[in-house]
């Protein structure tokens, strides 16, 4: 292969409090050394991608996997997809249950099966038979999205407030051979209508990958994000001449103007040039390019690291 990977990551577009931040931060750059460790042995993009999400989806920091938010039922339900952008495949998983990795779930929905979505009890069938363990809901359930759905019921609560807190997780990159792939993996919203389902798992909104392009995973509010669909509007604009980072600009400000939505993209092009970009106050994000890791949470932040500098600190513990 002659291209150089690049792996970018994103935690989730929102508000990201105060006494989590370190752990945001220490979470992407996890998932991001990760995903590059993939890559820098030669493996491939879709590897680096579910392997740095899969990270976040175990990280209970993030609205993914362990840590999601709980539904009006006081459930669990994820959504999660998967795309190779060799050949536009995909998988996706939407309202799954009692699954510690739905990432896993759709990439083998994309290997195994003819389909690209399966949802509900259709995906728990097919995840049983794939062999893949079941998790206990309770076990999935964290104190903070216990309090926050129960603050959400009080009758004068505004779940909406909640909500600018959201925290899908997502991973694009590009490897050696210079295929691009993407991921996205989310809890949803705070105290949704049962089998309540957003962007992440629907293709061109919560993520898009193909080669002549490039690839790009989103986070933010999902039901604005599927009305302009936006990661596939991201891939549209490159294909006009933009830069990763002017087309991220320009879908994400075309989403506010049109449906009032916020939210937060990451891409990377084909030819590794890559952009994390938010229209909210934050949103977690970590790239490693030529062996720099950059990474940072507020708009203009951006902190650099060599790799092996960030491992070291890795191993000690943040």
């Amino acid at each position: 292969g002659r291209m150089k990977p690049v792996i970018v990551v994103h935690g989730g577009a929102g508000r990201i409090f105060k006494e989590r931040e370190e752990g945001s931060r220490a979470g992407v750059v996890r998932a991001a050394l990760r995903g590059y460790g993939i890559l820098k042995q030669g493996g491939s993009a879709l590897d680096a991608v579910e392997e740095a999400v899969r990270s976040m989806e175990d990280d209970p920091h993030f609205n993914a996997g362990r840590g999601s938010v709980l539904n009006e039922k006081g459930e669990v339900e994820m959504d999660a997809i998967i795309m190779d952008g060799k050949n536009l495949d995909s998988g996706a998983v939407s309202a799954v249950k009692c699954i510690a990795n739905p990432i896993k779930l759709a990439r083998l929905v994309m290997e195994k099966t003819k389909h690209m979505l399966l949802t509900d009890r259709g995906a728990h069938l097919f995840a049983q038979g794939m062999g893949i363990p079941e998790t206990p809901g309770e076990k999935l359930i964290t104190e903070r999205s216990r309090d926050r759905w129960k603050k959400n019921l009080e009758p004068d609560s505004n779940p909406e407030e909640f909500q600018k807190d959201l925290g899908t997780v997502g991973a694009v990159a590009i490897d050696s051979e210079g295929n691009v792939a993407c991921a996205t993996s989310t809890g949803g919203l705070s105290n949704k209508l049962i089998g309540r389902v957003g962007d992440t798992a629907c293709i061109g909104s919560g993520g898009y990958a193909d080669n002549r392009s490039g690839a790009t995973s989103t986070t933010g509010h999902g039901e604005s994000i599927m009305k302009v669909v936006l990661a596939r509007l991201i891939l549209y604009h490159m294909e006009q001449g933009m830069s990763p980072e002017m087309a991220a600009d320009t879908a994400l400000d075309y989403m506010k103007t049109r449906v009032g939505g916020l939210g937060g993209v990451i891409v990377v092009n084909n030819s590794g040039e890559w952009a994390a970009r938010f229209s909210t106050k934050q949103m977690s994000w970590a790239t490693v390019k030529d062996d720099q890791l950059h990474y940072g949470i507020y708009t203009g932040e951006r902190h650099t690291k060599s790799v092996d500098e960030a491992l070291a600190s890795e191993s000690e513990g943040f």
